[in-house]
């Protein structure tokens, strides 16, 4: 019992070593970040890619495989509800619309909401997909990459500008990312929409890159807000981590 448990965490490592790595490894390069023996790597994989849960490319290196799609849409979904408890307690305390972004891919992708009760308020569909250099949220999830890997994914999704105020040279965006780490928040200043603010922290220690934020129209979401809005968010995104993750 005791080596099929030891089995199944080591294989639950390799395939964060491979998500660690953009999703692609050779054997060798999971022994040395593995530690473990050839033999038992082998072994693992060829089980996992039997399951489908890996893959194995002409080249023979290794490959998240396309069954995870399906476990990471769910999980996906499930963090979406879990979030709603906390992201109400932030509309309650703070009054503006609060929301929850993962990082996938390249995007910033919605995985929920909560309101405001405002009648002038900011909707964002869940589910969608947005570039990340210029949002709250996106940054916040930018800012917990290392900056090459920042780099390679604004050469791909480019930056486009939305607005005046939205930061389109690669330099300057990753200058704020190292601001973004040091203060612990980002803030979306006019950015994607004229007229919107939104201030984003990222959630400590949560097992993929996720942000939380509240948005709302500039003239009531003021830049002095935000000395006394992000404690409260750092506070629900640390709570709410503590509950998604009880035996860490």
């Amino acid at each position: 019992m005791a080596e099929a448990v030891r089995s199944l965490e080591r294989a639950f490592d390799l395939l964060e070593h491979l998500a660690d790595a953009g999703g692609e490894m050779a054997l060798s390069e999971l022994t040395d970040r593995s530690g473990l023996p050839m033999p038992t790597i082998y072994r693992l994989m060829r089980t996992m890619v039997n399951r489908g849960y890996v893959r194995q490319g002409p080249s023979k290196r290794y490959a998240l495989g396309p069954r995870l799609i399906r476990l990471g849409e769910s999980a996906t979904r499930l963090l979406g509800s879990w979030a709603r408890p906390a992201l109400a307690r932030l509309v309650d305390e703070v009054g503006e619309t609060a929301n929850m972004a993962v990082l996938e891919g390249d995007a910033a992708v919605y995985v929920a909401q909560v309101p405001s009760r405002h009648s002038m308020r900011m909707f964002t569909e869940v589910g969608r997909r947005v570039q990340p250099h210029c949002t709250g949220v996106g940054k916040a999830l930018l800012a917990q990459l290392p900056p090459q890997t920042v780099r390679e994914i604004i050469g791909r999704t480019g930056m486009a500008a939305h607005t005046p105020h939205t930061i389109t040279d690669p330099d300057v965006l990753l200058a704020q990312l190292e601001h973004i780490r040091k203060v612990g928040y980002a803030i979306d200043d006019e950015e994607q929409e004229i007229g919107v603010r939104c201030v984003a922290v990222p959630l400590p220690d949560a097992p993929t890159p996720t942000a939380i934020s509240v948005s709302g129209p500039s003239g009531r979401l003021t830049r002095e807000m935000v000395a006394d809005v992000v404690p409260i968010m750092r506070r629900v995104a640390a709570d709410f981590v503590r509950d998604l993750t009880p035996g860490q």
